[in-house]
């Protein structure tokens, strides 16, 4: 049985997602079905690009249509509620970009309704599907570093200027574009929420983070220190130390092609080419979490043990405290979601 892709959004991170998916020789019997935006021109340009066969320039149509089996949902943060809902209402599962929502009490919402219609929701935190996280996964449960102590993460790039990141009403926020980078690969390593949360930051004109610094402290004595700069290309790279030695992820930690090992050794994780060019750095690694998708799908899961529905909503709390915590308000914070 063929997954069939609705993607929605003929933005950047979609036009990389879908080149990853038809660029990859593997991909088994996955198509891109249809593809939809506001702007029908956009849309059927896209599609163009990317052979797609089915155009629509509304959402609901393609959340109504028979063409499709699962929704990629691509668009900016503050509809990712809106539209995800409107898919799962429809019978879709669905890959949703991340954050999974603007806030908790959001990604509560759309978790239960998933749940109540036997529906599978994943966020979409590619990083987690890296064959380097795998390995690295691999080391730690193997005792390769001890006890884990410490983590350091940074991830910085020059985004201050873009809407979505600058923008109150864009869902604007580094902690929520780029943070939650930072935010996963310390859950991934310590697999436990963290008992403290301190953040601090900087704010921009609009009143949304542009630079934040987190600590988050582990039973156990375990730390993470994260930062995350919209204004500045850091060193990103993500340390992970242990009672028996360290482990480094080299730039780029969110989805990297190469793992320094606790003995010092190299080893790398080449990922396949495209004649198409991507937007972003790697992103021919978006296509392991379709493979994921697909495999749970036909398993009939709800959620991917990988990033599952306890870990979206983790990661949605932790978003939550530091933006209170920064001082980052948005006007759906007041509202109750069912």
């Amino acid at each position: 049985m063929a997954i069939r892709w609705g993607i929605v959004s003929a933005g950047k991170i979609s036009h990389d997602f879908v080149n990853s998916v038809n660029s990859y020789p593997d991909k088994g019997d996955q198509v891109i079905a249809a593809v939809a935006a506001r702007d029908r021109q956009r849309a059927a340009e896209f599609a163009k690009l990317h052979n797609i066969p089915k155009v629509f320039d509304d959402y609901r149509a393609l959340a109504e249509s028979k063409d499709i089996d699962v929704a990629y949902v691509g668009v900016l943060n503050p509809d990712h509620y809106d539209v995800t809902k409107l898919f799962l209402e429809n019978g879709k599962h669905v890959l949703c970009e991340k954050p999974l929502c603007l806030n908790f009490k959001q990604a509560q919402s759309l978790l239960n309704l998933a749940k109540e219609n036997k529906l599978f929701l994943m966020e979409a935190v590619w990083s987690r599907f890296a064959p380097v996280y795998l390995a690295l996964e691999e080391e730690i449960k193997a005792g390769k570093l001890g006890e884990i102590r410490h983590v350091e993460v940074n991830f910085g790039v020059p985004i201050e200027k873009v809407d979505r990141v600058n923008k109150k009403d864009f869902g604007g926020s580094a902690v929520l574009d780029i943070g939650i980078y930072v935010l996963q690969f310390a859950q991934f390593v310590y697999k436990t929420e963290p008992v403290k949360v301190t953040a601090v930051g900087n704010l921009n004109e609009n009143g949304v983070d542009i630079v934040d610094t987190i600590v988050m402290e582990y039973e156990g004595n375990g730390r993470a220190v994260l930062n995350v700069d919209a204004r500045l290309k850091l060193w990103n790279k993500a340390t992970v130390v242990g009672t028996k030695g360290r482990i480094t992820i080299e730039d780029p930690f969110h989805f990297p092609d190469k793992l320094i090992h606790v003995d010092g050794t190299e080893e790398k994780f080449p990922l396949h080419t495209s004649s198409i060019p991507y937007n972003f750095q790697n992103s021919a690694g978006l296509v392991y979490q379709t493979l994921e998708v697909a495999r749970c799908i036909r398993e009939g899961l709800l959620e991917s043990p990988h990033i599952p529905h306890s870990e979206s909503l983790t990661l949605a709390k932790l978003e939550d405290t530091i933006r209170k915590q920064v001082g980052v308000h948005y006007d759906v914070d007041n509202q109750v979601f069912p």
